[in-house]
Protein backbone atom coordinates (compact mmCIF):
# COMPACT_ATOMS: atom_id res chain seq x y z
CA UNK A 1 0.00 0.00 0.00
CA UNK A 2 2.64 2.71 1.02
CA UNK A 3 5.78 2.96 -1.02
CA UNK A 4 9.04 3.83 -0.43
CA UNK A 5 8.44 7.25 -1.39
CA UNK A 6 5.79 7.35 0.72
CA UNK A 7 7.91 6.15 4.22
CA UNK A 8 10.76 9.08 2.04
CA UNK A 9 7.89 11.62 2.50
CA UNK A 10 6.76 11.11 6.19
CA UNK A 11 10.49 10.89 7.19
CA UNK A 12 10.59 14.57 5.23
CA UNK A 13 7.58 15.72 7.46
CA UNK A 14 9.32 14.27 10.76
CA UNK A 15 12.51 16.15 9.80
CA UNK A 16 10.28 19.46 9.51
CA UNK A 17 8.32 18.96 12.78
CA UNK A 18 11.80 18.40 14.41
CA UNK A 19 13.79 21.31 12.40
CA UNK A 20 10.75 23.67 13.45
CA UNK A 21 11.02 22.62 17.32
CA UNK A 22 14.85 22.73 17.46
CA UNK A 23 14.48 26.52 15.91
CA UNK A 24 11.47 27.97 18.67
CA UNK A 25 12.09 25.62 21.49
CA UNK A 26 9.47 27.77 23.37
CA UNK A 27 7.04 27.44 20.09
CA UNK A 28 3.69 25.77 20.86
CA UNK A 29 2.72 24.20 17.73
CA UNK A 30 -0.97 24.02 16.90
CA UNK A 31 -0.96 22.66 13.67
CA UNK A 32 0.41 18.80 13.61
CA UNK A 33 -2.48 16.75 12.53
CA UNK A 34 -2.35 17.88 9.21
CA UNK A 35 0.28 15.32 8.68
CA UNK A 36 -0.96 12.49 9.42
CA UNK A 37 -2.88 10.83 6.37
CA UNK A 38 -3.73 7.55 5.75
CA UNK A 39 0.14 7.03 3.99
CA UNK A 40 1.02 8.05 7.21
CA UNK A 41 -1.28 5.57 9.29
CA UNK A 42 0.33 2.58 6.92
CA UNK A 43 3.60 3.61 7.86
CA UNK A 44 2.52 3.59 11.92
CA UNK A 45 0.33 -0.26 10.78
CA UNK A 46 3.80 -0.77 9.13
CA UNK A 47 5.79 -0.38 12.74
CA UNK A 48 3.04 -1.91 15.02
CA UNK A 49 3.68 -5.80 16.16
CA UNK A 50 0.97 -8.10 14.67
CA UNK A 51 1.63 -11.17 16.77
CA UNK A 52 -0.04 -9.31 20.04
CA UNK A 53 -2.85 -10.68 21.80
CA UNK A 54 -6.29 -8.87 21.04
CA UNK A 55 -7.83 -6.06 22.54
CA UNK A 56 -11.83 -5.87 23.71
CA UNK A 57 -13.27 -5.65 20.24
CA UNK A 58 -11.36 -9.45 19.59
CA UNK A 59 -9.94 -8.44 16.30
CA UNK A 60 -6.75 -9.60 14.80
CA UNK A 61 -4.10 -8.07 12.61
CA UNK A 62 -4.91 -10.61 9.86
CA UNK A 63 -8.65 -9.61 10.21
CA UNK A 64 -7.53 -6.13 10.05
CA UNK A 65 -5.49 -6.54 7.26
CA UNK A 66 -8.45 -8.15 5.09
CA UNK A 67 -9.95 -4.69 4.65
CA UNK A 68 -6.51 -2.66 4.98
CA UNK A 69 -7.21 0.34 2.92
CA UNK A 70 -10.66 0.49 3.92
CA UNK A 71 -9.79 0.44 7.86
CA UNK A 72 -7.13 3.03 7.77
CA UNK A 73 -9.27 5.41 5.56
CA UNK A 74 -12.36 5.12 8.06
CA UNK A 75 -9.50 5.58 11.39
CA UNK A 76 -8.48 8.46 9.58
CA UNK A 77 -11.47 9.85 8.93
CA UNK A 78 -12.63 9.31 12.59
CA UNK A 79 -9.49 10.72 13.98
CA UNK A 80 -9.84 14.09 12.01
CA UNK A 81 -13.66 14.53 12.68
CA UNK A 82 -13.06 13.95 16.21
CA UNK A 83 -15.66 10.30 16.12
CA UNK A 84 -13.14 8.22 17.15
CA UNK A 85 -13.63 6.41 20.27
CA UNK A 86 -10.42 5.42 22.28
CA UNK A 87 -12.46 1.85 23.35
CA UNK A 88 -11.21 0.19 26.85
CA UNK A 89 -8.22 -1.30 27.44
CA UNK A 90 -8.10 -5.36 28.22
CA UNK A 91 -6.43 -5.72 31.70
CA UNK A 92 -4.77 -9.30 32.33
CA UNK A 93 -3.00 -10.66 34.98
CA UNK A 94 0.33 -12.53 34.86
CA UNK A 95 2.14 -13.91 37.67
CA UNK A 96 5.27 -11.63 39.32
CA UNK A 97 8.43 -13.35 39.16
CA UNK A 98 9.95 -13.75 42.49
CA UNK A 99 6.69 -12.47 44.97
CA UNK A 100 4.99 -15.31 45.80
CA UNK A 101 1.46 -15.12 44.62
CA UNK A 102 1.59 -11.39 43.32
CA UNK A 103 0.27 -10.74 39.45
CA UNK A 104 1.32 -7.52 37.42
CA UNK A 105 -1.35 -5.88 35.30
CA UNK A 106 -0.82 -6.16 31.87
CA UNK A 107 -2.76 -3.87 29.60
CA UNK A 108 -3.83 -4.55 26.08
CA UNK A 109 -5.00 -2.21 23.52
CA UNK A 110 -7.00 -2.83 19.97
CA UNK A 111 -4.61 -3.19 16.80
CA UNK A 112 -7.02 -0.18 15.66
CA UNK A 113 -5.84 1.94 18.80
CA UNK A 114 -1.97 0.88 18.57
CA UNK A 115 -2.09 2.11 15.16
CA UNK A 116 -3.79 5.51 15.64
CA UNK A 117 -1.44 6.04 18.56
CA UNK A 118 1.55 4.68 16.95
CA UNK A 119 0.97 7.53 14.19
CA UNK A 120 0.23 10.49 17.06
CA UNK A 121 3.86 8.90 18.41
CA UNK A 122 5.62 9.34 14.75
CA UNK A 123 3.98 13.24 15.02
CA UNK A 124 4.70 13.97 18.42
CA UNK A 125 8.08 12.55 18.93
CA UNK A 126 10.25 14.81 16.46
CA UNK A 127 9.14 17.61 18.56
CA UNK A 128 10.09 16.17 22.17
CA UNK A 129 13.26 14.63 20.81
CA UNK A 130 14.33 18.07 20.82
CA UNK A 131 13.41 19.39 24.04
CA UNK A 132 14.51 15.79 26.10
CA UNK A 133 18.05 15.94 27.63
CA UNK A 134 21.16 13.59 27.15
CA UNK A 135 20.55 11.92 30.58
CA UNK A 136 17.26 10.34 29.28
CA UNK A 137 17.36 6.76 27.94
CA UNK A 138 14.04 5.48 28.11
CA UNK A 139 12.17 4.60 25.27
CA UNK A 140 13.75 7.11 23.17
CA UNK A 141 14.78 6.26 19.20
CA UNK A 142 18.50 5.59 18.74
CA UNK A 143 18.62 4.93 22.71
CA UNK A 144 18.88 2.03 25.08
CA UNK A 145 19.26 0.52 28.47
CA UNK A 146 22.59 -0.33 27.48
CA UNK A 147 23.72 3.11 26.92
CA UNK A 148 22.22 4.08 29.90
CA UNK A 149 24.29 1.69 32.05
CA UNK A 150 27.45 2.49 30.05
CA UNK A 151 26.90 6.21 30.92
CA UNK A 152 26.31 5.37 34.28
CA UNK A 153 29.44 3.49 34.21
CA UNK A 154 31.40 5.78 32.53
CA UNK A 155 30.67 8.83 35.17
CA UNK A 156 30.91 6.88 38.35
CA UNK A 157 34.50 6.43 37.01
CA UNK A 158 35.03 9.39 36.13
CA UNK A 159 34.54 11.09 39.61
CA UNK A 160 35.09 8.06 41.62
CA UNK A 161 31.78 6.82 42.90
CA UNK A 162 30.39 9.88 45.27
CA UNK A 163 26.93 9.35 47.02
CA UNK A 164 24.06 8.14 45.07
CA UNK A 165 20.65 8.69 45.32
CA UNK A 166 18.59 5.40 44.46
CA UNK A 167 15.11 6.40 43.24
CA UNK A 168 12.24 4.48 43.22
CA UNK A 169 8.89 5.62 42.33
CA UNK A 170 5.66 3.76 43.35
CA UNK A 171 3.07 3.03 40.86
CA UNK A 172 4.36 5.75 38.96
CA UNK A 173 2.61 4.66 35.13
CA UNK A 174 -0.79 4.84 37.67
CA UNK A 175 -0.26 7.65 39.68
CA UNK A 176 0.38 10.17 36.97
CA UNK A 177 -1.50 13.11 37.42
CA UNK A 178 -3.75 13.85 33.95
CA UNK A 179 -4.36 17.99 34.71
CA UNK A 180 -0.59 18.54 35.26
CA UNK A 181 -0.17 16.45 32.47
CA UNK A 182 -2.51 18.50 30.18
CA UNK A 183 -0.55 21.40 31.05
CA UNK A 184 2.83 20.48 30.38
CA UNK A 185 1.83 19.33 27.03
CA UNK A 186 0.15 22.57 26.60
CA UNK A 187 3.99 23.89 26.95
CA UNK A 188 4.40 22.97 23.25
CA UNK A 189 1.67 21.06 21.30
CA UNK A 190 -2.56 22.49 21.40
CA UNK A 191 -3.39 20.52 18.21
CA UNK A 192 -6.89 20.16 18.91
CA UNK A 193 -7.13 16.70 16.60
CA UNK A 194 -3.86 15.61 18.41
CA UNK A 195 -4.65 16.49 21.93
CA UNK A 196 -8.86 15.29 21.12
CA UNK A 197 -7.27 11.95 20.79
CA UNK A 198 -4.82 12.06 23.73
CA UNK A 199 -7.52 12.97 26.04
CA UNK A 200 -10.07 10.01 24.96
CA UNK A 201 -7.01 8.05 25.46
CA UNK A 202 -6.44 9.20 29.51
CA UNK A 203 -10.18 8.63 29.51
CA UNK A 204 -10.49 5.21 28.14
CA UNK A 205 -11.64 2.41 30.85
CA UNK A 206 -9.91 -0.75 31.49
CA UNK A 207 -12.06 -3.85 31.22
CA UNK A 208 -10.97 -6.55 33.87
CA UNK A 209 -13.09 -9.66 34.07
CA UNK A 210 -16.03 -8.61 32.34
CA UNK A 211 -16.74 -5.00 34.10
CA UNK A 212 -15.52 -1.59 32.76
CA UNK A 213 -13.66 1.09 35.15
CA UNK A 214 -12.36 4.24 34.77
CA UNK A 215 -9.48 5.41 36.60
CA UNK A 216 -8.98 9.39 37.40
CA UNK A 217 -4.96 8.92 37.20
CA UNK A 218 -2.24 7.28 34.93
CA UNK A 219 -1.31 7.09 31.22
CA UNK A 220 -3.31 4.57 28.94
CA UNK A 221 -1.93 1.35 29.46
CA UNK A 222 -0.09 -0.56 27.34
CA UNK A 223 0.23 1.29 23.95
CA UNK A 224 2.96 3.07 22.66
CA UNK A 225 1.66 6.35 23.30
CA UNK A 226 1.91 6.09 27.30
CA UNK A 227 6.37 5.56 27.50
CA UNK A 228 6.07 8.99 25.56
CA UNK A 229 3.56 10.53 27.70
CA UNK A 230 5.81 9.54 30.74
CA UNK A 231 8.64 10.73 29.39
CA UNK A 232 7.29 14.01 28.61
CA UNK A 233 5.88 13.89 32.19
CA UNK A 234 9.36 12.98 33.67
CA UNK A 235 11.23 15.66 32.01
CA UNK A 236 9.17 18.25 33.29
CA UNK A 237 9.38 16.86 36.87
CA UNK A 238 12.90 15.32 37.48
CA UNK A 239 14.95 15.78 34.40
CA UNK A 240 14.63 20.12 33.88
CA UNK A 241 14.71 20.46 37.37
CA UNK A 242 17.75 18.58 37.80
CA UNK A 243 19.27 20.87 35.39
CA UNK A 244 17.81 23.94 36.07
CA UNK A 245 17.43 24.09 39.39
CA UNK A 246 19.55 21.70 41.32
CA UNK A 247 22.78 21.35 39.08
CA UNK A 248 23.47 25.10 39.76
CA UNK A 249 23.39 25.22 43.47
CA UNK A 250 25.53 21.76 44.04
CA UNK A 251 28.66 22.70 45.28
CA UNK A 252 30.56 19.71 43.77
CA UNK A 253 30.15 17.80 40.81
CA UNK A 254 26.90 15.78 40.12
CA UNK A 255 24.61 13.72 37.51
CA UNK A 256 21.81 11.87 36.74
CA UNK A 257 21.10 9.02 34.57
CA UNK A 258 17.45 7.97 33.71
CA UNK A 259 15.67 5.42 31.84
CA UNK A 260 12.17 5.84 32.20
CA UNK A 261 10.95 5.53 35.66
CA UNK A 262 13.82 4.58 37.12
CA UNK A 263 16.59 6.58 37.78
CA UNK A 264 19.95 7.30 39.84
CA UNK A 265 21.42 10.75 40.84
CA UNK A 266 25.22 10.67 41.79
CA UNK A 267 26.69 13.63 44.08
CA UNK A 268 30.41 14.27 44.64
CA UNK A 269 29.84 15.45 47.85
CA UNK A 270 27.66 13.88 50.94
CA UNK A 271 26.37 17.49 51.66
CA UNK A 272 25.15 17.87 48.06
CA UNK A 273 23.33 14.50 47.51
CA UNK A 274 21.37 14.75 51.34
CA UNK A 275 20.13 18.29 50.23
CA UNK A 276 18.53 16.73 47.38
CA UNK A 277 17.28 13.59 49.38
CA UNK A 278 15.25 15.76 51.79
CA UNK A 279 13.62 17.98 48.92
CA UNK A 280 12.49 14.79 46.35
CA UNK A 281 9.74 13.95 48.09
CA UNK A 282 8.25 17.75 48.34
CA UNK A 283 9.11 18.47 44.80
CA UNK A 284 7.57 14.52 43.04
CA UNK A 285 4.48 15.48 45.37
CA UNK A 286 3.71 18.55 43.95
CA UNK A 287 3.02 16.47 40.80
CA UNK A 288 0.87 13.60 42.52
CA UNK A 289 4.27 11.06 42.93
CA UNK A 290 5.35 9.18 45.28
CA UNK A 291 8.62 7.73 46.33
CA UNK A 292 9.08 4.22 47.78
CA UNK A 293 9.85 4.80 51.62
CA UNK A 294 12.22 1.61 52.08
CA UNK A 295 13.60 1.33 48.27
CA UNK A 296 14.60 4.83 47.79
CA UNK A 297 17.87 5.36 49.69
CA UNK A 298 21.01 7.34 49.61
CA UNK A 299 24.11 4.64 49.08
CA UNK A 300 27.75 5.57 49.79
CA UNK A 301 29.30 4.84 46.47
CA UNK A 302 32.78 6.53 47.30
CA UNK A 303 36.15 4.66 46.14
CA UNK A 304 36.67 2.57 49.23
CA UNK A 305 39.78 2.43 51.32
CA UNK A 306 42.72 -0.31 50.32
CA UNK A 307 41.67 -2.82 52.64
CA UNK A 308 38.41 -1.83 53.35
CA UNK A 309 35.35 -4.54 52.68
CA UNK A 310 31.76 -3.86 51.82
CA UNK A 311 28.59 -4.98 51.81
CA UNK A 312 25.59 -4.36 50.17
CA UNK A 313 24.87 -1.43 51.67
CA UNK A 314 27.24 0.16 49.16
CA UNK A 315 26.01 -0.87 45.71
CA UNK A 316 23.16 -0.90 44.06
CA UNK A 317 21.06 -2.20 41.58
CA UNK A 318 19.43 -0.35 38.00
CA UNK A 319 18.44 -1.99 35.09
CA UNK A 320 19.32 -5.48 35.56
CA UNK A 321 22.73 -4.67 36.61
CA UNK A 322 24.31 -4.38 40.88
CA UNK A 323 27.08 -1.47 40.63
CA UNK A 324 29.59 -1.92 42.95
CA UNK A 325 33.53 -1.27 43.61
CA UNK A 326 35.51 -4.15 43.09
CA UNK A 327 39.16 -5.27 42.25
CA UNK A 328 40.86 -5.20 38.84
CA UNK A 329 43.44 -7.93 38.07
CA UNK A 330 46.11 -5.15 38.78
CA UNK A 331 44.21 -4.94 41.97
CA UNK A 332 42.98 -1.26 42.00
CA UNK A 333 39.49 -0.72 43.09
CA UNK A 334 37.01 0.37 39.63
CA UNK A 335 33.43 0.20 39.87
CA UNK A 336 32.23 -2.73 38.46
CA UNK A 337 28.68 -4.21 37.25
CA UNK A 338 27.04 -8.20 37.69
CA UNK A 339 24.00 -9.18 36.62
CA UNK A 340 21.13 -8.57 39.83
CA UNK A 341 20.28 -11.46 41.80
CA UNK A 342 16.73 -11.09 41.40
CA UNK A 343 17.19 -11.07 37.80
CA UNK A 344 19.63 -13.75 37.77
CA UNK A 345 16.97 -15.87 39.55
CA UNK A 346 14.24 -15.01 37.46
CA UNK A 347 16.08 -16.16 34.41
CA UNK A 348 16.66 -19.23 36.03
CA UNK A 349 13.19 -19.49 36.78
CA UNK A 350 12.32 -19.22 33.26
CA UNK A 351 14.61 -21.36 32.09
CA UNK A 352 13.66 -23.85 34.41
CA UNK A 353 10.10 -23.82 33.45
CA UNK A 354 11.03 -24.09 29.71
CA UNK A 355 12.89 -26.98 30.00
CA UNK A 356 10.11 -28.80 32.02
CA UNK A 357 7.76 -27.78 29.82
CA UNK A 358 10.36 -29.13 26.35
CA UNK A 359 11.53 -31.96 28.31
CA UNK A 360 10.47 -34.51 25.82
CA UNK A 361 11.46 -32.82 22.65
CA UNK A 362 14.08 -33.84 20.70
CA UNK A 363 17.64 -33.19 22.57
CA UNK A 364 18.74 -31.28 19.55
CA UNK A 365 15.80 -29.29 19.28
CA UNK A 366 16.17 -28.46 23.06
CA UNK A 367 19.65 -27.92 22.96
CA UNK A 368 18.70 -24.71 19.85
CA UNK A 369 15.84 -23.37 22.35
CA UNK A 370 18.60 -23.07 25.35
CA UNK A 371 21.50 -21.67 22.82
CA UNK A 372 18.59 -18.91 21.66
CA UNK A 373 17.74 -18.36 25.54
CA UNK A 374 21.60 -18.17 26.39
CA UNK A 375 22.75 -15.57 23.39
CA UNK A 376 19.66 -13.55 24.14
CA UNK A 377 20.69 -13.79 27.97
CA UNK A 378 24.39 -12.70 26.92
CA UNK A 379 23.14 -10.04 24.73
CA UNK A 380 21.78 -7.68 27.77
CA UNK A 381 23.94 -9.11 30.62
CA UNK A 382 27.30 -9.47 28.30
CA UNK A 383 28.81 -6.31 29.60
CA UNK A 384 32.63 -6.73 30.92
CA UNK A 385 33.74 -7.32 34.53
CA UNK A 386 30.37 -9.46 34.58
CA UNK A 387 31.83 -12.93 32.99
CA UNK A 388 31.91 -14.62 36.34
CA UNK A 389 28.18 -14.07 36.73
CA UNK A 390 27.39 -14.96 32.89
CA UNK A 391 29.61 -18.22 33.54
CA UNK A 392 27.87 -19.22 36.77
CA UNK A 393 24.45 -18.67 34.37
CA UNK A 394 25.45 -21.07 31.97
CA UNK A 395 26.57 -23.76 34.58
CA UNK A 396 23.40 -23.11 36.39
CA UNK A 397 21.54 -23.83 33.10
CA UNK A 398 23.42 -26.95 32.33
CA UNK A 399 22.34 -28.30 35.73
CA UNK A 400 18.81 -27.45 35.07
CA UNK A 401 18.62 -29.25 31.42
CA UNK A 402 20.44 -32.35 32.92
CA UNK A 403 17.38 -32.27 35.96
CA UNK A 404 14.61 -32.18 33.49
CA UNK A 405 15.95 -34.69 31.05
CA UNK A 406 16.72 -36.72 33.55
CA UNK A 407 12.61 -36.66 34.16
CA UNK A 408 11.82 -37.47 30.88
CA UNK A 409 10.70 -40.73 31.72
CA UNK A 410 11.97 -43.54 34.90
CA UNK A 411 14.74 -45.25 32.98
CA UNK A 412 16.03 -41.92 31.66
CA UNK A 413 18.64 -40.72 34.21
CA UNK A 414 21.63 -39.02 33.67
CA UNK A 415 24.84 -39.37 36.04
CA UNK A 416 27.10 -36.30 35.79
CA UNK A 417 29.57 -38.50 33.10
CA UNK A 418 26.60 -39.23 30.38
CA UNK A 419 25.55 -35.17 31.11
CA UNK A 420 29.44 -34.46 29.79
CA UNK A 421 29.41 -36.62 27.32
CA UNK A 422 25.63 -35.10 25.61
CA UNK A 423 27.20 -32.04 26.04
CA UNK A 424 30.38 -33.00 23.63
CA UNK A 425 27.82 -33.24 20.99
CA UNK A 426 24.96 -31.00 21.85
CA UNK A 427 27.51 -28.02 23.42
CA UNK A 428 25.57 -24.90 24.81
CA UNK A 429 26.53 -21.23 23.64
CA UNK A 430 29.45 -20.30 26.01
CA UNK A 431 29.38 -16.90 27.65
CA UNK A 432 30.93 -14.08 26.04
CA UNK A 433 30.95 -10.07 26.42
CA UNK A 434 28.99 -8.69 24.08
CA UNK A 435 29.16 -4.35 25.60
CA UNK A 436 32.63 -3.54 25.93
CA UNK A 437 33.56 -0.70 28.37
CA UNK A 438 36.12 0.52 25.81
CA UNK A 439 33.69 1.14 22.95
CA UNK A 440 31.64 5.35 23.24
CA UNK A 441 29.01 5.69 25.27
CA UNK A 442 26.64 9.04 25.64
CA UNK A 443 27.03 11.34 27.93
CA UNK A 444 24.80 11.52 31.17
CA UNK A 445 23.50 14.49 32.58
CA UNK A 446 26.75 16.14 34.27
Amino acid sequence: MARTSDREVISTKQKKIAKLAQIEPKLTLKTLAHHIDVSWLYDAYRRTRKDGAVGVDEVDAKQYAANLRENLETLHEKFKSGLYRAPAVRRVHIPKEGAGEQTRPIGIPTLEDKILQRAVVMALEPIYEEDFLDCSYGFRPGRSAHQAVEALWQVLTSIEGGWVIDLDIQSFFDSVDREKLRTILDQRVRDGVIRRAIGKWLKAGVMEEGKIWYPERGTPQGGVISPLLSNIYLHEVLDVWFHDMVQPVMRGRCFMVRYADDAVMGFELEDDARRVLAVLAKRFGKYGLTLHPKKTRLVDFRRPRRDCKLGRDHSFDMLGFTHYWGKSRKGRWTVKRKTAKGRFSRSLKRISRWCRQNRHQRVTDQREGLNRKLHGHYSYYGVTGNMRALSSFRRQVERLWRKWLSRRSRKAHLNWEKFQRLLKHHPLAPPRVVHSIYRHAANPCT
